[in-house]
């Protein structure tokens, strides 16, 4: 019997999430997609959750899909882009429209879709032994779950082709060197630096984060024109929240601000 595929742990104001297959390095089966979307759901519908963390446990992040849940008999064929369209894209799509902050600890390897999760997160931060691998091209396939759109947007086309083609593991220190991620730390620092971000973010202005998140992926696909209109509209709908002006006030007031988080009237 396989162990429960997710843990949830519930902070003050955050949640963790911890990938639950360690003897397999946290890799992908459909179970642990089927319980990782119920704790989204769940999170979602929690007004106090203002992040998420999400890591891996035992020595790897996660090893991406688990090529023993889906093995073929010799003469049957696997279609692929069922797992896709079910599975890993409604997760990447999801991850990067939570209204509120999330970040990966890598700790340790995070290959194929489990490097691309972990990249469809706002914030990265890995133990230095951590690597990540492009590593679908050893199997004959195609950078998914996001790959090939978020590695040129962060470092650039020659190296996102170097990285798809050849499947070669990028250290940490090189993965933060390059752009590929916020921050290697050092492996025994990396689930307090993780904790302490989250414990910031979730005493932090969320809605205005919300918006952060809404404006930064929209200024993939617009011209600098559209995006002016955008900010403008952002600006517009944060100003008019209650942490914009508590904000305000602490700064007059030289004090601390106490944001709530929520969405203006």
């Amino acid at each position: 019997m396989d162990e429960t595929p997710i843990l949830v742990e519930k902070r003050e104001g955050f949640r963790v999430i911890t990938l639950n297959r360690p003897a397999r390095l946290n890799a992908f089966t459909e179970d642990m997609h089927v319980a990782l979307k119920a704790a989204l759901d769940d999170i979602e519908a929690d007004s106090g959750c203002r992040a998420l963390l999400i890591t891996g446990a035992g020595r790897g992040f996660c090893a991406g899909q688990d090529l023993n849940d889906r093995l073929a008999k010799p003469t049957e064929k696997i279609v692929l882009g069922g797992t896709l369209e079910h599975f890993y894209n409604p997760l990447i799509r999801r991850l990067r429209a939570l209204p509120f902050p999330v970040v990966a600890a890598v700790n340790g390897v995070a290959a194929g879709a489990g490097a691309n999760v972990a990249l469809a997160c706002d914030i990265v931060l890995a133990g230095k032994s951590a690597t990540f691998v492009q590593a679908f091209a050893k199997i004959g396939l195609v950078p998914d779950s996001g790959g090939t759109w978020i590695l040129p947007r962060l470092v650039g086309h020659a190296r996102a082709r170097a990285l798809s083609l050849l499947a070669e593991p990028l250290p940490a220190e090189k993965a933060e060197a390059w752009g590929l991620i916020w921050k290697a730390v050092g492996d025994n620092e990396l689930m307090a630096e993780a904790i302490k971000l989250c414990t910031q973010f979730a005493s932090g202005p969320t809605y205005g984060y919300a918006l952060i998140k809404r404006a930064l992926d929209a200024s993939e696909q617009n011209d600098l024109s559209t995006q002016l209109d955008l900010e403008r509209d952002l600006q517009r709908e944060a100003g008019m929240s209650p942490d914009y002006a508590e904000g305000v006030r602490a700064f007059m007031e030289k004090r601390a601000p106490n944001f709530t988080g929520k969405k203006g009237s």
